[in-house]
């Protein structure tokens, strides 16, 4: 690990989101929280510039459009033309033909840098076998760190991350398997949508983008379980992994990471 939060404070990169209408404020404030600057610009009209002033782009198809998909590619050719990572959040794949449709034409028609989802949405888009409910994981068939994970990065030539009872990140030839955080982050909706965020901020500044991938989970991870240790509930989480956010260090997280390199 290095000082990847502290650069992010001194460097404030900002992090072009085109996401998700039902987490969006809170993409915003984690991205914020972390010391990197939020921007949300949907419109075809201008997402390409903003994305080309950005440090990363951060791409959530929660609640996926035509026209939305448009500006997502826009927004992505662009970022490839100066070279800044680009994350997709692959929400609810799997549990529509649309949303598979869509999420193939991304990956298709530009680079995408970092692929994230949980263990079912991944496990789609590698042409496993997957089950989806809404935009949650249900099961899938496949070892999903072997046949998955490893597989679909090198096929992809992306940072495949997966989320679930154990995070994993690969680039196909290294794999960190992130111990699970607090189970309280599973009690609101938005935190897989947040830790895209924080992806994008962290590999905002380190070019290592499974590295990057990896720090990214380890610091949310160790913010969530500081919450729940003060959490009653759903509604006290969410406001103390904002403060947990806000208060973390370099140091602080060093000494709670639960990372295994394979």
């Amino acid at each position: 690990m290095n000082n990847s939060l502290k650069t992010i404070r001194e460097t404030k990169p900002l992090v072009h989101h085109i996401t998700n209408w039902v987490t969006i404020y809170d993409c915003a404030n984690i991205t914020r929280a972390f010391g990197a600057l939020p921007v949300m610009a949907h419109a075809p009209e201008e997402c390409a510039d903003m994305t080309k002033i950005s440090s990363a782009l951060v791409l959530n198809i929660g609640t996926l459009t035509s026209e939305i998909i448009d500006s997502m590619l826009l927004s992505a050719a662009a970022a490839n033309e100066t070279k800044i990572p680009v994350v997709l959040d692959a929400v609810g794949v799997g549990a529509t033909k649309f949303r598979d449709e869509m999420a193939a034409k991304i990956l298709s028609s530009v680079s995408i840098d970092i692929i994230k989802g949980n263990y079912s949405e991944i496990a789609k888009l590698a042409g496993e076998n997957a089950e989806t409910k809404g935009v949650e994981a249900t099961s899938i068939s496949a070892d999903p760190e072997k046949k998955v994970a490893k597989e679909f990065a090198k096929s992809s030539s992306s940072v495949v991350v997966m989320t679930g009872k154990e995070d994993i990140i690969s680039d196909g030839n290294r794999t960190f398997i992130v111990k699970k955080r607090a189970r309280t982050d599973g009690s609101i909706v938005g935190t897989g949508c947040m830790a895209a965020s924080i992806i994008g901020s962290f590999a905002s500044v380190n070019p290592d983008y499974c590295d990057a991938a990896k720090d990214a989970l380890c610091y949310f991870g160790a913010a969530g379980e500081l919450a729940a240790e003060k959490s009653i509930g759903p509604g006290s989480f969410k406001v103390n992994l904002y403060d947990e956010v806000f208060n973390l260090s370099d140091e602080k997280v060093k000494d709670m990471m639960k990372v295994e390199e394979k």
